[in-house]
C-alpha cells in the first residue's frame, strides 16, 4: 500500500518527518532511487528449508488469531487514512507450506481503497516468512485491480522475510520476491528508539525502511515488541 501524506512522529524527543509522494515518484526522503543491496539470505524461508509453524510469536511481529489493530493518520490534503489489520482464523497453503492469513483493509475518508490477504509462517529460528498476498483495489466500491498480488509458489517467485528472528541495525533483506510484480525489501535502521503514538509511549522498538526495487520509493515502519506494527509511514497505532 502506498501512503500519500507527510507525517511527523516524535522519536527520542525529536520530530522526524516522513513523506511519500502520492504519484509513487518520491520516497520518504524525497525522490526515488536505487534500493541498497540486500545482505541477509532469505534461505531460511525456502519452503524446503524445514518445518514452518502457524505459531507466529516473533516479538516484533506477533500474529495472534482474532487479534486486530487499527492505525490512523491524515494525509497532506486532509483526508483521514485508516488501516485495519486483522489476523483471521484462516490458513492458506502456499508452496506446500500452511500459512496464517492476515487481512489488511485501508480506508480513505471512510471509503474502502484496498483489501489484502497476506500469508505468513514462522521458520524454526523465529524468522517470520512472507509467502505472498491477494490484493483487491477498489474505486467507488468496485474492485478495479489486483496490482501487487503475488504468491511464492508462482513461477520465478520465492518467499521473503517480513521480520527477522534477531534483527541487527544494518540488516537488509528481501520481503517480496516476485520479479516485476512485488519486490519490496527492508533495512533495519534503529532499535530502542522512543516513539509516541495515540496508543502510548514505547521504547522497545524496531525501525525499518522499506524500499520498492521496482521504483525506488521508500516507506518507514516502526514495530513495538509484543505489539507489532505501530507506525506505517503516515499512520499511527490507535489505543
Amino acid at each position: 500500500m502506498k501512503r500519500i501524506k507527510i507525517f511527523a512522529v516524535l522519536i527520542v524527543g525529536l520530530v522526524v518527518a516522513f513523506a511519500v509522494g502520492c504519484d509513487g515518484s518520491g520516497g520518504a526522503n524525497g525522490g526515488g532511487g536505487a534500493c541498497p543491496q540486500t545482505n541477509v539470505s532469505i534461505a531460511v524461508c525456502d519452503p524446503d528449508a524445514g518445518q514452518f509453524s502457524l505459531n507466529i510469536n516473533n516479538p516484533f511481529f506477533p500474529v495472534v488469531v482474532d487479534s486486530q489493530s487499527m492505525l490512523e493518520g491524515v494525509d497532506d490534503e486532509g483526508a483521514t487514512i485508516l488501516l485495519i489489520i486483522t489476523v483471521l482464523d484462516e490458513t492458506e497453503v502456499v508452496a506446500d507450506v500452511t500459512t496464517r492469513v492476515l487481512e489488511e483493509m485501508e480506508l480513505v475518508d471512510d471509503e474502502l481503497i484496498e483489501v489484502s490477504r497476506n500469508f505468513f509462517a514462522q521458520a524454526p529460528d523465529g524468522t517470520v516468512c512472507y509467502f505472498g498476498e491477494e490484493v483487491d483495489i477498489f474505486e467507488d466500491g468496485v474492485i478495479v485491480s489486483h496490482e501487487g498480488a503475488w504468491r511464492a509458489d508462482e513461477p520465478g517467485n520465492q518467499p521473503g522475510i517480513i521480520m527477522l528472528a534477531n534483527p541487527v541495525v544494518g540488516d537488509i533483506y528481501s520481503q517480496e520476491d516476485a520479479p516485476e510484480v512485488a519486490e519490496d525489501q527492508a533495512e533495519v535502521q534503529a532499535l530502542g528508539e522512543t516513539i509516541v503514538v495515540p496508543a502510548g509511549t514505547f521504547n522497545d522498538t524496531l525501525r525499518t525502511e522499506d524500499c520498492n526495487r521496482l521504483d525506488g520509493t521508500t516507506d518507514t515502519k516502526v514495530f513495538v515488541r509484543d505489539i507489532g506494527l505501530a507506525i506505517d509511514q503516515d499512520v499511527q497505532l490507535l489505543p
